[in-house]
């Protein structure tokens, strides 16, 4: 609460991977260092994999990456906890790139993904992070009350001609 800043360093599948909020400025950016794939050669998950291609014909490397995935969700859903919240995502593995992990990333952080932003240089990432979140600690006055938006009167217009076509 001082300012001083930190910097919190965790394994995926770990007690902190979900279950604790880094909400508001208490946690600013999540950073995925690989893909969080289970030790596959383990009794319980084989038995798992067997069950699951046996009964629903779902393959092993389409449950693992889904798994994956949805682990990496977690550990990136950490940093964002309300609409009020922002924080900056940074997948630091190429294989995120992949259409096949991309595709399973879920939609709340994909609209939010832009292009150039996905294959990028460290020094492009740092860049892009600290204008984001020099723009993103600007003061704004929030609008309360009937007919409060947290979308600008653009943007707001646009949703209202887009949702009545």
């Amino acid at each position: 609460d001082e300012g001083q800043g930190a910097v919190f360093l965790s394994v995926a599948r770990g007690k902190v991977a979900e279950g604790i909020d880094f909400d508001r400025h208490y946690g600013r950016c999540v950073v995925l260092f690989g893909v969080p794939f289970q030790y596959s050669l383990s009794r319980e998950l084989r038995a798992r994999l067997e069950f699951l291609k046996d009964h629903y014909q779902i393959k092993e490397a389409e449950f693992l990456n889904f798994d994956a995935m949805r682990q990496a969700s977690q550990c990136l859903g950490r940093v964002i906890r309300s609409k009020k919240d922002y924080g900056v995502m940074v997948f630091a593995d190429q294989r995120y790139a992949r259409q096949d992990k991309r595709t399973k990333i879920p939609d709340w952080i994909q609209k939010f993904l832009e292009p150039g932003h996905v294959v990028m240089s460290t020094d492009s990432a740092v860049n892009a992070a600290r204008s984001f979140l020099l723009q993103m600690s600007q003061p704004y006055e929030e609008l309360k009350g009937a007919g409060a938006s947290v979308l600008t009167p653009q943007a707001l217009a646009d949703l209202q001609k887009r949702e009545g076509a």
